[in-house]
């Protein structure tokens, strides 16, 4: 039987700020120690709520979210109290990655095998390396969570070694499958930074990408040491806004006295160092007055690209061949690891939504609230289904189409964001072949329609989706 409760103890479930005693302190702690870690400069994310028009399909969403809370005026008993049967169907059905279709409307979810085992099937994900004793998502602001939990490897460099040995063989399996499109995608967290590999097809590439969030200027110099060729799109996008600007700008005010002026700026803007201080020898007083050093020019020239460490201006992203020499650099990156503190020696997490090797099948975790509101005449019911765990971009498009039949085509759903990765839907480059590399990806393990949802450019840019509501089978969201 489903659980229930009180009017005001359910609007305390619903309410984020009040959260299970769990969720909003994860959300806030999670929040709490990553701007501790980038200095109170990069999370949350502040971005206008956008508001969408109906659609019959809602946008790729590449974030990883910590918890979905699905309600309806149509009960979710269909979720409840799964036999032993329809659970080892569903198990068989992630890993032989068969795709189940369903009506437009089921007449009676409780009594349907078929939608039960294929609940089961959506809440299956993948995860190295495996400690059931700690909590291994998010890995960004976690030492509160795993701090006083035992880690025998800490103080074991011989043991942390085994762990990274296995890590590393894990992550090159991941790249293997996702080389050869037998896995869509998947996520390497670590305790600063997170990176989502992409295979060709997705996102709108037709090369394999890794996007990197968030990042600093020591980690992009190590990258490009290692002659890893990456972008930073976000600051590219403003710097190109800020071109055009000033060409809409110069255009206008022409003949404008200040147009003169902030061309001279610009000129000398594009002098060199030593040019700019020639006029010092032309004068003869070039001994007498101190020039910077190459420190301090060099600082000067990084001070725009410091500014945006630990932001979300700060994702780089890693194209084609490029991603293979990235998994090289961490896989030999010593910083990928905490060195001290409660995640000491502990290996990044890896999720995925398809098998790999060294990998444990976990599974999200749900439960279904009723509960009684009062009207003018009497009560109306109130139906909630909650998700907790990584819900991966697949799952979240897998749980709408199944809610989709279940609930008869209305629904409504609260989505919690694991915020450094919301930027993961920044724009990468459009298509070329569209058909072509959707149909090379029909082996990929995902159902056709989550598959035809990702392979689109991304829209959401440093936003995602925070509201989903479906009435009469069309979409509208919020971000």
């Amino acid at each position: 039987m489903p659980t229930r409760m009180s009017l005001e103890t359910f609007k305390a479930f619903l309410d984020p700020l009040q959260e299970n005693k769990s969720t909003w302190k994860e959300e806030c702690s999670e929040r709490a120690d990553v701007a501790t870690l980038t200095n109170d400069r990069h999370l949350p994310v502040s971005i206008p709520d956008v508001s969408s028009s109906p659609s019959t399909e809602f946008p790729a969403d590449w974030s990883i979210k910590t918890r979905l809370l699905f309600t309806s005026s149509q009960p979710f008993t269909w979720a409840e109290h799964l036999k032993a049967q329809e659970e080892a169907q569903g198990f068989a059905q992630h890993c032989r990655a068969t795709s189940v279709n369903f009506p437009q409307s089921i007449q009676e979810p409780k009594l349907s095998t078929e939608l039960r085992c294929a609940f089961q099937q959506s809440l299956i994900y993948w995860l190295h390396p495996s400690l059931p004793w700690l909590q291994l998502f998010p890995r960004i602001g976690a030492d509160r969570k795993i701090a006083g939990k035992t880690s025998l490897w800490s103080h074991d460099e011989t043991l942390q070694q085994v762990l990274m040995s296995e890590w590393s063989v894990s992550f090159t399996s991941l790249y293997n499958l996702l080389k050869a499109k037998l896995c869509p995608y998947f996520y390497v967290c670590t305790y600063q930074f997170t990176v989502l590999f992409r295979a060709a097809g997705l996102a709108g590439s037709d090369v394999i990408t890794a996007v990197i969030s968030p990042t600093t200027r020591g980690l992009r110099e190590a990258m490009r040491n290692e002659g890893i060729e990456f972008s930073l799109p976000l600051i590219e996008e403003t710097r190109s806004k800020m071109q055009k600007n000033s060409e809409t700008n110069l255009d206008t005010d022409v003949n404008s006295p200040e147009t003169g002026k902030n061309s001279e700026d610009g000129e000398e803007q594009g002098v060199s160092d030593d040019e700019s201080f020639s006029w010092l020898e032309e004068m003869g007083v070039q001994d007498k007055i101190k020039k910077p050093d190459s420190i301090s020019i060099k600082l000067r020239k990084e001070k725009n690209e410091v500014q945006v460490d630990h932001k979300p201006e700060s994702v780089a992203l890693v194209k084609g061949t490029n991603t293979f020499v990235l998994l090289n650099f961490l896989i030999n990156c010593k910083s990928l690891v905490a060195a001290a503190g409660p995640q000491a020696g502990l290996p990044p997490t890896l999720l995925s939504p398809v098998a790999f090797r060294g990998a444990t099948m976990q599974t999200l975790k749900a439960r279904s609230i009723n509960v009684k509101t009062p009207v003018h005449s009497g009560y109306n019911d109130i139906f909630s289904l909650e998700i907790t765990g990584p819900v991966m971009p697949h799952c979240l498009h897998t749980l709408t189409m199944l809610l989709k039949s279940a609930q008869r085509g209305a629904f409504s759903a609260v989505l919690y964001t694991h915020e450094p990765t919301a930027v993961f839907n920044t724009d990468t480059e459009r298509i070329l072949n569209k058909e072509t590399l959707c149909k090379d990806l029909t082996k990929c393990g995902l159902h056709l329609k989550t598959l035809d949802q990702l392979i689109q450019l991304p829209t959401l840019g440093k936003s995602s989706i925070r509201h989903l509501e479906m009435r009469d089978y069309a979409y509208t969201w919020k971000s």
